[in-house]
Formats: C-alpha cells, sequence, structure tokens
C-alpha cells in the first residue's frame, strides 16, 4: 500500500468514526470527552491514557469548545492536517444541520415518542460519563496524592462555580504536581505525539488569530457589511469564552439579541433545541446565522456563523502545540501534568453530577437504566453508540 492510499484510508477513517460521534454525542462536552476517550483510547488505540488526558487538560486551559478542540487534535493526531479538518467537520455538521433544519421550521423531537428518546439519551450521557470518569480515575489517580488533588479539584469547582472553578482547579493541580508528583515512577517514558504542526505553522496560526480578533470589528465598521458584522460577532464570542459550551450563551445573546438582530423569543427556543441534539453546543451558531436578520441568512448565513465561532479556539490550539510536544516531555511538566491531569478527572466528577445525572437522573427508574448502561459499557464491553441507541429506545418507557 503506498502513502497516498494509507493516508486516505486514515482519512476515512477519521471521517466515518466522527460522523458517527458526531450523531450520537449526546449529553454536552463533559459527556463528549467519554465518548471520545472510550471509541480511541480504549477501543481504536489512537493514543494512551495519559497522552489523552494531556490534550484535554491543554484543550481546558484554552478558549473554545474544548471538546471539538480535542476532536481535531485526534484527527490530527491520526491523519494529519486534513484528518483534523475532517475530524471537526463530521463531528460538527449532524447536530449544524438540525439545527437549521429547526430554524427553517421544522418540527423535531415532537410528540411523547421524541421527548422519550431525548430523555434517553440523557441517561445514555450518565452511563458515558461515569464510565469515563472511573477509567480515568483507575489510570490517572493511581495514590493518594493524586487521589487528593482530585478530590480538591471537586472542592473547588463546587465552592467557586463556572468555567473560572475549572480553570483555578486545573492550576492548582498542576502547583500540587510539581509539589507532590516529583518522585513518581510509574509513567512509561512518552513517545511524542505525531502532530504535524511547525512552529512556524503554529506562529502563523497565532497571527492570524490575533489579526482576526483586531481586524474584524475595523473592517466591519468601515464596510457597514451585514455579512462581516456576523464575522465579527461569532468570531468574538468563539474567542473571549473560556469553559465551552454553556458559557458561549450570554455572549451569543449580547451580540444577537442586544443587538437586535435576534428576539429573545427565538433565541431560547434554539438554544431549547440545542439541547436536543448530539454533538458540541456551539453549533448553536448554525441556528442563529440562519435566522433573518443576521447576515446574509440562511443556509450562508448559518456556514459563516458556524466556521467563525469555531475558527479562533481552533487557531489557539494549533498556536500552542509545537511547544506543547516539545515542553510535556521535561521531567517537571511531566509532573505539573500528573496534578494537572488528577485535577480533570475531579472536575469530570462534578460534572457527573451537574449537569449530567441531575439533567437525566429523575427517579428509580432512569437510576436502573444508567446503572444497566454502565454495566454494558464496563463488563460486556459495548461500544457507546450501541449503549446510546438501546437507552435512548429504552427511554420511552421510563420517561417521566
Amino acid at each position: 500500500m503506498n502513502r497516498s492510499t494509507g493516508q486516505g484510508g486514515r482519512r476515512r477513517e477519521v471521517f466515518q468514526a466522527f460522523l458517527l460521534l458526531g450523531l450520537t454525542s449526546f449529553g454536552g462536552p463533559v459527556a463528549h470527552l467519554g465518548y471520545f476517550r472510550h471509541e480511541f483510547v480504549t477501543r481504536r488505540h489512537w493514543l494512551g491514557e495519559r497522552d489523552y488526558a494531556d490534550l484535554v487538560a491543554l484543550c481546558q486551559f484554552l478558549p473554545g469548545p474544548a471538546s471539538s478542540q480535542v476532536g481535531f487534535a485526534l484527527g490530527l493526531l491520526r491523519a494529519g492536517p486534513w484528518g483534523a479538518a475532517l475530524a471537526w467537520l463530521a463531528f460538527t455538521l449532524p447536530s449544524a444541520l438540525a439545527l437549521v433544519a429547526f430554524a427553517l421550521g421544522a418540527s423535531l423531537f415532537d410528540g411523547p415518542v421524541g421527548a422519550g428518546l431525548i430523555h434517553g439519551l440523557k441517561v445514555a450521557a450518565v452511563a458515558i460519563v461515569a464510565h469515563a470518569v472511573w477509567g480515568m480515575a483507575m489510570g490517572l489517580c493511581p495514590d493518594r496524592r493524586r487521589a487528593g488533588i482530585a478530590l480538591a479539584a471537586v472542592f473547588t469547582v463546587v465552592l467557586m462555580g463556572g468555567p473560572l472553578g475549572q480553570v483555578v482547579a486545573i492550576l492548582m493541580g498542576v502547583l500540587a504536581g510539581l509539589a507532590l508528583c516529583r518522585a513518581d515512577g510509574d509513567d512509561a517514558p512518552r513517545v511524542p505525539l505525531a502532530l504535524p504542526v511547525s512552529h512556524r505553522a503554529g506562529g502563523l496560526a497565532l497571527v492570524a488569530f490575533l489579526a482576526l480578533l483586531g481586524g474584524l470589528p475595523l473592517l466591519a465598521f468601515a464596510t457597514a457589511s451585514p455579512t462581516l458584522d456576523l464575522l465579527d460577532a461569532f468570531y468574538r464570542a468563539g474567542a473571549l469564552v473560556f469553559g465551552g459550551g454553556h458559557v458561549v450563551l450570554p455572549l451569543l445573546e449580547a451580540e444577537v439579541v442586544q443587538s437586535g438582530w435576534v428576539s429573545s423569543d427565538a433565541f431560547l427556543a434554539g438554544y431549547g433545541a440545542a439541547q436536543a441534539v448530539p454533538g458540541p453546543l456551539f453549533t448553536f451558531a448554525a441556528y442563529l446565522g440562519s435566522l433573518p436578520g443576521i447576515g446574509p441568512g440562511a443556509g450562508q448565513g448559518a456556514a459563516l456563523a458556524l466556521v467563525a465561532i469555531f475558527v479562533p479556539g481552533l487557531l489557539l490550539l494549533v498556536a500552542v502545540i509545537p511547544f506543547w510536544n516539545t515542553l510535556r516531555h521535561w521531567a517537571g511538566v511531566q509532573s505539573a501534568m500528573r496534578g494537572a491531569n488528577a485535577a480533570v478527572v475531579g472536575i469530570l466528577g462534578v460534572a457527573l453530577y451537574d449537569p449530567v445525572w441531575t439533567g437525566g437522573i429523575l427517579g428509580p427508574e432512569q437510576f436502573a437504566l444508567a446503572l444497566a448502561g454502565f454495566l454494558l459499557l464496563v463488563c460486556w464491553q459495548l461500544p457507546a453508540w450501541a449503549v446510546v441507541g438501546l437507552l435512548a429506545v429504552s427511554g420511552i418507557l421510563v420517561a417521566p
């Protein structure tokens, strides 16, 4: 098999894997990280547990949608720049198309059957995230020190709340790792991840990020172009959000509702629909961009808004990858990453309770169904998509 054929096969593999995830990954960004871990660490062995945890910790630090950034990096690792682009496209497209259809008047998920399916998907997210937390805790918190760091992260996030609490928890984990985890010898030597981004490409990505952040407002003001207004608003929202997911909503509300482009009712209706579709919550931008009154509207507006909100986070990821892939092999940085990864386990544990558990488990029937899904993943080792399908259908029977 020649190199081009091999690369073509890997690109197809990336697209197919992420398309399936884009169709089935319900539950928000924390659940997405659980799906990714099951699919690419446990099942496909694209990378190891600690390498995956390093990627998650890195993306938690950066502005933008953390789960989409992790998916982008996984595609880059497997099939280069084209793989990264295909991973993002396949994971993002299903929910974006569903939300555009909703904006154009399609009635999705109406009636008791649809409501039951949606509730079953929420229960499935509980099983997926619980499985991810369990597996990551076994690998990343094998001793009392790192278990203590994870517990401290839980209290930090609970007491502080919001994305600030998550960032502070990871920073505390870094400091604790430097102080407490230097003597650990349980980490095997790390092989550099094959992330094909040069220092020059990383520098260009950073320049592009800053140029767009500063240049789009000036161009929009100078030209009074509705299209540039749209690009500026959604790019700024994607560039300034830390924590991803629901954190972007107030930024978008300020850009499109307070500006008078979209009514509050239309905004809230789209947000409700975004909870009923798989994939990243940032695809809410496709719904907003397709509405009349924002830029060109319809399909063109949806595509522009979708790209604009994702681009800044992906540019920042490309900008830091060359330096991160070098630094992570230094002894001090490895100690820091041990602490950060333990903190990530604690953060995921908090998210398992709220919003994943509180949104899906409303009674003993839902608890039993989530436990069944967890056992199917752990004991029978069913693929995540199969468990999601089974629990979605079963949700019709146990919906409140």
